[in-house]
């Protein structure tokens, strides 16, 4: 049995962090859940915590579930089916047992708070998936787009992304975690006035279009349709191989999984580059994961996990995740 408090995690509302660090990691054979939590609860202390680095940890709901049958919205499942689109693209789903997210100013001292959490999981858990993501020109996302557009304030923010007090995981919040790997050099192929039609608002101030096209990113991810939920989207990778990750926040996770599933629905012909990690929907926990993961409610949501590209569909415009955005649509 864990204990519960319902302290939301503060890491997920702490914006301005330019350097993040994202790890996923599964129960070694004959590890034990409850220690599992225990041990992430416990990064969260002073002595081992680096000064200037926020985390925030989730979990399989699963996992959640049997050490806290009540502690979790009842509904709630891993994200853990691939989704089959138009001409058989495929969204991979890789749901993995707990994942971290640390984010700070600078990446040394993320990097060290990382090999901490490493070293200290290691005797029950292994790393299955490791990514490091950074800032860039404050607010863009590596298409040269303002990423984010429509994303609830920070008043607004914790009634979108917590679970209410008045139901089961009450301050926890359910994660849509994906990688989406961008295909640079056919995007940047495109005139300026190609991506703004495929995005649905201008590039340089983000500025929604009126003449939009429905199969657009702004119109395939319209916050009103869906609802609203609070990303956290930052770039990933190398010169070479870089992408977007989409970290994606609600309450509810009717939510993510209505907007998640148009997206392989998009008319697109074909993937300009073959999507190969899944995605993976993880529900964070609440503040600090001590007892349920620290917060009060639960911890977990999901943890999906797919990397995906940028597609191009017959017509030339591309799909893509939604931004960081909430509120204003882009």
């Amino acid at each position: 049995m864990i204990d519960r408090m319902s302290t939301p995690q503060s890491g997920i509302f702490a914006l301005g962090t330019a350097s993040h660090a994202y790890l996923e990691l599964d129960l070694r054979a004959g590890g034990d859940a409850g220690e599992l939590v225990r041990a992430v609860a416990d990064l969260r202390e002073p002595r081992t915590t680096t000064g200037g680095v926020n985390l925030v940890a989730g979990f399989r709901p699963e996992l959640w579930r049997a050490l806290d049958p009540d502690g979790i919205p009842a509904e709630l499942a891993g994200f853990d089916h691939d989704l089959v689109g138009a001409d058989g693209y495929v969204m991979p789903a890789s749901q993995h047992d707990a994942v971290l997210w640390l984010s700070g100013s600078a990446y040394d001292v993320v990097f060290d708070m990382t090999r901490q959490a490493i070293a200290a999981l290691d005797p029950l858990a292994g790393v299955a998936q490791e990514t490091s993501a950074w800032s860039y020109r404050h607010d863009r996302d590596l298409t040269g787009f303002i990423d984010g557009t429509e994303n609830p304030s920070l008043v607004e923010a914790p009634e979108v992304a917590l679970i209410p007090q008045d139901r089961p995981g009450a301050g926890g919040t359910v994660l849509l975690l994906q990688q989406w790997a961008h295909d640079a050099a056919a995007w940047e192929a495109l005139p300026v006035a190609r991506q703004e039609q495929a995005m649905g608002r201008t590039k340089l101030d983000s500025v929604e279009l009126e003449d939009r096209a429905p199969s657009s990113h702004v119109a395939r991810t319209d916050q009103e349709r869906f609802g609203d939920i609070f990303r956290r989207n930052m770039p990933y990778g190398t010169a070479t191989d870089h992408g977007t990750m989409f970290v994606g926040f609600s309450a509810d996770q009717r939510r993510l999984a209505a907007m998640l599933e148009t997206w392989p629905a998009c008319p697109t012909a074909s993937a300009t580059r073959s999507p190969t990690t899944p995605g993976r929907s993880v529900a964070p926990t609440t503040s600090s994961p001590r007892h349920r993961a620290s917060g009060g409610s639960p911890a977990p949501a999901t943890e999906h996990r797919r990397r995906r590209p940028l597609r191009r569909s017959r017509s030339g415009r591309r799909c893509r995740p939604a931004p960081r955005g909430g509120r204003r649509r882009g």
